[in-house]
């Protein structure tokens, strides 16, 4: 190490992109104004998560943010922050690329995480290394931000609802789970009894389900959007039942500048467009579809919420002109939407923050220390007494902690 690791409150950052088949090819390269690899770039991730954090893009050893935050927590994280996570940054940034579709999954509670890492891990659990569904004893909540047109099945579509879809659909192999679902705890049985036929059966729905959603694709009509997004998931992953399950969940097709929140237990997958990303920073995932990883049936189904999610998208606050404030039911993070054309100098709060900045200058100051970001790039705020303030124009986003 060729220089302290003392930090000031405002740390420029460089940031690195997970490389993941469903990734776009050029969607953030573009931001980025850099030459594409010709590899998907689906995430490009911002904070100090142990498996790629973000380095001090003008400290000559270049430390990781989270051993920068290792070396003094309670400066730079504060006394509250301190207080609710322990000396961690509690929230991870990401902007994300979906040329395909993600993995039909599900996140723990905070206490199935917990409980999750420490039993798989315990002397005497016998489980191999490489078939534990715990990389570490966190919650993950996630809010999808839309920067594109961006699709989406998030949470479980009233049940009354998917056995209109279903009815309209007209396949007969789906025709038994119309009844099923307006029964009681009929989602959940619905959902595990297609994932867990046999192999035969199961492809036959697949088949036939698919080949419905083709064709009321194409007839148009209320419920075209939905079988339209099993067709494209059912061309990522050919023969996969998750394409089916898909058509249990809510479809939704965001504009840019909405969002959807994604808690515990929601089942859940992303599907085509660029968004920003905020969640927990965690990187539990449990799938059941759309996916060639592994999976765990009994554990996902002892996790996943079958509430009927009647209106999955997420609502902004506006607290001040020129501010849209997305808070969420957890303390981990809040997302602030700063728009910096309408003129004023938004107060950021005392920390700690990421700020990424898009295609304006943006600047952003504390007391006397100021910091310049190019398009695109990030700073991380530590905590203080003072208030930080956001000036230039264009957009900038916010990540803080939801403590308040």
């Amino acid at each position: 190490m060729t220089g302290a690791l003392t930090a000031p409150r405002l740390i420029a950052l460089d940031n690195s992109i997970r490389e993941y088949a469903w990734g776009s090819i050029d969607a953030i390269p573009r931001l980025l104004g850099i030459e594409p690899t010709g590899r998907p770039a689906a995430e490009l991730w911002i904070g100090a998560h142990p498996d790629e954090p973000s380095v001090w893009s003008a400290h000559p050893d270049r430390p990781g943010l989270d051993e920068v935050i290792a070396t003094d927590p309670e400066r730079l994280l504060g006394d509250a922050g301190m207080t609710a996570f322990g000396p961690r940054l509690p929230f991870l940034l990401k902007v994300l690329a979906a040329d395909k579709a993600l993995s039909l999954q599900v996140h723990p509670t905070a206490e199935q995480a917990r409980t999750g890492y420490e039993s798989e891990r315990a002397p005497d659990s016998g489980r191999d290394p490489t078939e534990r569904n715990y990389s570490d004893p966190n919650h993950k909540p996630e809010l999808a931000y839309a920067l594109t047109d961006f699709q989406a099945f998030c949470g479980f579509r009233p049940a009354h609802r998917t056995a209109e879809l279903f009815a309209a659909l007209a396949v007969p192999e789906l025709q038994p789970y119309c009844s099923l679902l307006t029964s009681d705890g009929g989602l959940r049985a619905s959902f595990t009894t297609m994932l867990t036929l046999p192999d035969a059966a199961r492809g036959r729905l697949v088949e036939a389900a698919i080949a419905g959603c083709r064709a009321l694709a194409l007839a148009g009509g209320e419920w075209a959007p939905a079988a339209q997004a099993s067709v494209l998931a059912a061309e990522d992953f050919p023969g996969d039942v998750g394409a089916v399950l898909a058509l249990l969940l809510n479809h939704v097709r965001l504009a840019p500048g909405e969002a959807i929140f994604l808690g515990a237990g929601n089942v859940h997958a992303y599907l085509r467009g660029v968004c920003i990303e905020v969640l927990a920073s965690s990187d539990n995932v449990l799938r059941c579809g759309l996916t060639p990883k592994r999976i765990d049936i009994p554990e996902l189904l002892r996790v996943a919420d079958f509430t009927a999610l009647a209106e999955p998208r997420w609502q902004a606050a506006e607290p001040v002109p020129g501010t849209r404030r997305f808070e969420v039911p957890v303390p981990d993070f809040a997302l602030s939407v700063l728009d910096l054309d309408a003129g004023s100098a938004p107060l950021i709060g005392t920390g700690p923050h990421l700020v990424l900045g898009t295609d304006g200058p943006v600047t952003v100051t504390c007391a006397d220390e100021r910091l310049s970001l190019g398009p695109w790039s990030s700073v991380f705020v530590a905590a203080g007494e003072c208030h930080s303030t956001v000036t230039g124009s264009g957009t900038a986003y916010v990540v803080s902690t939801n403590l308040d």
